[in-house]
C-alpha cells in the first residue's frame, strides 16, 4: 500500500477510522486554572527530593565550612550573598518547571462534539491518541509518565519529575543553568580554601576538624563537578533546540518539519516571552504563550 505524503513517525492513529470517538467517555470537569500541576511517579519524587537535599547540602559548605571561619569579611558576605541568591533561583526553577503544566492536551476530548466543534473541511485531518483519548495538536507527544500527550514535548526529566514541554520550558533551562552556576561558583571557592587551608593552619581553616573539612570538601567537588557537565550540557542542548524550534523527540524521530520556521531570537521569545527583559532571567516570571487555536489540532 502506498504510503501518504503526510506520513510521520508518531505514535499516533493515522487512519481516520480509529478517531472512534463514540468509544470515548465525556472529558473530566476542566480543572481551575489555578490548580497546582504535580506528577505523582515515585521516581520522579525521590529524584526531586535528592535536588534539593543536593543544592542545601551545597549551601551547608560552603556557608559553613567554608564562609563563615574565613578571616575576609568581605570575602564572605559577597561570595555567601551570590551562592545563596544562585541557590534561591535554582531551587525556585526547579518547582516552576515541576509544578507548571507542561502543555498537557485535555484528556479524552476525542468526543463526537469536540470534533464536530473543529469544523474540519474535506481533506483536514486530525489524529486522536489512543493512550488518552485526546485530539493530539501537531508536534504533540504521549508521555507514559504523565500519561498525557504533551505540546511540544522534548523529554521526560525525572529530575524535575515533569515533562519539558511548551508551557515549562523555560523553567527547566533556568534551573539547569542556575544549577550549573552555583556548581562552577562552588568548585571555585573550594579550589581557594584548598589553596587557604595549605598555606595554613587545616585547624584554622574551619570549625570542622581537619578530616572532616576534607571529606566534606571533596564531596562538594565531586557533586560539583558532576552537576556541572551535566546541566551544562543539558543547557545547551536546550537553547539549540529553542534556536532551531525542533524538540528532542522530533530530532530523535527524525519528524518531517510541517511548521514555520522562525529566526532564532524569535524563537526564544516565543519560550521565554515578549520582549527581552530582565524577566527572561526570573523563575517568577511566566511567558505569555497565548490560547491554543483549532488549527492546532488539524493537519
Amino acid at each position: 500500500m502506498k504510503k501518504s505524503p503526510t506520513h510521520r513517525c508518531r505514535d499516533i492513529e493515522r487512519q481516520a477510522g480509529y478517531l472512534q470517538p463514540e468509544h470515548c467517555a465525556p472529558p473530566p470537569t476542566r480543572p481551575r486554572s489555578d490548580a497546582m500541576w504535580f506528577i505523582r511517579d515515585c521516581c520522579g519524587i525521590v529524584c526531586g527530593v535528592i535536588t534539593w537535599c543536593l543544592v542545601f547540602y551545597a549551601e551547608f559548605v560552603v556557608l559553613f565550612v567554608m564562609l563563615l571561619p574565613a578571616k575576609n569579611l568581605l570575602y564572605s558576605l559577597i561570595n555567601g550573598a551570590l551562592f545563596s541568591t544562585l541557590a534561591f533561583l535554582a531551587l525556585a526553577s526547579h518547582a516552576r518547571a515541576m509544578c507548571t503544566d507542561p502543555g498537557a492536551v485535555p484528556k479524552g476530548n476525542a468526543t463526537k462534539e469536540f470534533i464536530e466543534s473543529l469544523q474540519l473541511k474535506p481533506g483536514q485531518v486530525v489524529y486522536k491518541c489512543p493512550k488518552c483519548c485526546s485530539i493530539k495538536p501537531d508536534r504533540a507527544h504521549h508521555c507514559s509518565v504523565c500519561k498525557r500527550c504533551i505540546k511540544k514535548m522534548d523529554h521526560h526529566c525525572p529530575w524535575v519529575n515533569n515533562c519539558v514541554g511548551e508551557k515549562n520550558q523555560k523553567f527547566f533551562v533556568l534551573f539547569t543553568m542556575y544549577i550549573a552556576l552555583i556548581s562552577l561558583h562552588a568548585l571555585v571557592m573550594v579550589a581557594f580554601h584548598f589553596i587557604f587551608c595549605f598555606e595554613s593552619d587545616w585547624t584554622k581553616c574551619s570549625t570542622f576538624s581537619p578530616p572532616a573539612t576534607v571529606i566534606l570538601l571533596i564531596f562538594l567537588c565531586f557533586e560539583g563537578l558532576l552537576f556541572l557537565i551535566f546541566t551544562s550540557v543539558m543547557f545547551g542542548t536546550q537553547v539549540h533546540s529553542i534556536c532551531t524550534d525542533e524538540t528532542g523527540i522530533e530530532q530523535l524521530k527524525k519528524e518531517e518539519r510541517r511548521w514555520v520556521k522562525r529566526t532564532k531570537w524569535m524563537n526564544m521569545r516565543v519560550v521565554f516571552g515578549h520582549p527581552f527583559s530582565i524577566a527572561w532571567l526570573s523563575p517568577f516570571a511566566t511567558p505569555d504563550h497565548g490560547k491554543a487555536d483549532y488549527y492546532q489540532y488539524v493537519v
